[in-house]
């Protein structure tokens, strides 16, 4: 309290002015408030106490020590409280990214499965499809045309998982960007989907020819050399990255290629399967340069739009081919109700969830992944041809499949793998110098220890 006195009683009449006079803080009680501890206020030069510890003892703030003005408190116990929190939020932060991770890799190698599944399944319905009703430009071109619903079905996962709603028309119509500012009118159309789409037909249709005449093993196994192809293409086409390893893996393609041409003399049936199936593997390799040449920083609704497209020109163009191959009798399929449309939508079924899994699968998780999952169908077909079909694989076509494998293992390296590499081994290096270093220094100590006479306990 501020109160005012007169020394030595005087008052008013001893002829001295009053003073002012501060009373401890002790005896200030607030109602409601807590008592204050300890402590002497914070004064100035002069004597007078500081503004801002006057403020907070007449507002009665709670918990006020005299002394601890704001800047104390901000450099002492408010630091301190912020840290836990900063510690804390920043292991939240590394936890949920170790569980997104978690998540994407586990998503990714569930991906794997369901890619090589869904190929290995594809490659033996063509099999089996072949069994009764041996068209395979018919096939290919059905095929084909299920690639209409990859839109459909991309524009309903975009309805499911965003908050953004747009009409068909309006969503088709941002994805045609694609095609120019424009638009897609009928000459962009056809001027961008032609090629693509006769590259993709012909792709099928190769392979679906050397399914004809060699193995599901084989065929999977040639048509791994593609990745081998795109490395070449775009070396030369787009000029990347030289990779020396990467060459060394085209050459054990090629090597496997010709051991596998090998396997029966150069002749019949088998060498013209090997080179249907590395057709198929280099139209594929060219489809995939040109799509990363004029595509390449598409989103997943672009290519949604684009593989839809190109399932349009495949109905409305390429529908002659299969008419002309049936009047020439190249390919006489009889009357509608005898085809096998069990197996021809099963088939086609299959093949639009590879698509869709390999396109889709690269944005959600890891690229490398989705050519692992093609990778091991390999195997795959050759459990099953082993185990159903009865199939006896020769020496040298097994050597020649675990060289494309191989092969195809190495294009999968990073660009910056030598350097990785190079700094592993240097750590590695270091760690064992270290180790070397600290048993010289406990061999000499040793060896000190017994020449005094005394003996050296280690520490635990």
């Amino acid at each position: 309290m501020i109160s005012t006195e007169s020394p030595g009683g005087g008052g008013e009449d001893g002829g001295e002015p009053p003073c002012i006079r501060m009373d401890p803080l002790s005896s200030t009680h607030l109602p409601g408030k807590a008592t204050p501890t300890g402590g002497s206020p914070k004064v100035t030069a002069n004597g007078v106490p500081d503004i801002e510890d006057r403020i907070l003892r007449i507002t009665g703030y709670y918990g006020y020590n005299p002394g601890y003005s704001s800047h104390r408190r901000e450099d002492g116990s408010e630091s301190h409280a912020e840290t836990p929190g900063s510690e804390t939020s920043a292991e939240s932060q590394s936890n949920q990214t170790c569980k997104n991770m978690a998540l994407k890799v586990l998503g990714g190698l569930l991906v794997v499965l369901c890619v090589s599944s869904s190929w290995v399944g594809t490659t033996q319905v063509v099999k089996l499809t072949f069994q009764s009703f041996s068209c395979p430009f018919f096939i290919s071109w059905f095929s084909s045309n299920w690639n209409i619903l990859f839109f459909p079905i991309y524009y309903s996962g975009h309805m499911v998982t965003t908050r953004e709603k747009q009409t068909p028309i309006q969503k088709f119509r941002e994805c045609s960007k694609l095609f120019g500012e424009d638009g897609m009118t009928l000459k962009l159309f056809v001027k961008r989907t032609a090629p693509f789409s006769i590259l993709w037909t012909l792709t099928n249709y190769l392979y679906l020819l050397a399914l004809k005449k060699l193995t599901a093993t084989d065929v999977s196994a040639l048509y791994c050399c593609h990745k081998a192809f795109v490395f070449l293409l775009s070396w030369i086409v787009l000029k990347d990255r030289f990779m020396g390893v990467r060459i060394v893996a085209a050459i054990m393609a090629i090597t496997g290629i010709v051991m596998m041409a090998y396997a029966d003399g150069f002749h019949g049936d088998s060498f013209v399967g090997v080179a249907l199936a590395v057709g198929s593997a280099s139209t594929s390799a060219l489809y995939k340069v040109l799509f990363k040449m004029f595509l390449g920083s598409a989103n997943l609704g672009e290519v949604a739009h684009f593989l839809s497209t190109m399932g349009f020109f495949n109905l409305i163009f390429i529908s002659c081919v299969p008419l002309i191959l049936y009047f020439t009798k190249v390919e006489h399929w009889g009357s509608l109700s005898s085809l096998p449309w069990g197996y021809m939508c099963g088939l086609a079924g299959l093949w639009l969830v590879f698509n869709i899994l390999v396109h889709v699968g690269v944005v959600l998780t890891y690229p490398i992944l989705i050519s692992i999952g093609t990778l091991l169908s390999v195997p795959g077909n050759a459990a099953v041809d082993l185990l159903k079909h009865e199939v006896m694989f020769s020496v040298v076509r097994l050597a020649a499949t675990c060289i494309i494998c191989l092969g195809f293992l190495l294009l999968l390296l990073p660009e910056e793998w030598d350097s990785v590499t190079m700094r592993f081994l240097a750590t590695i290096a270091d760690k064992k110098s270290e180790e070397h270093g600290e048993e010289l220094t406990e061999s000499s100590v040793h060896t000190r220890s017994r020449a005094n006479g005394t003996v050296s306990i280690p520490l635990a």
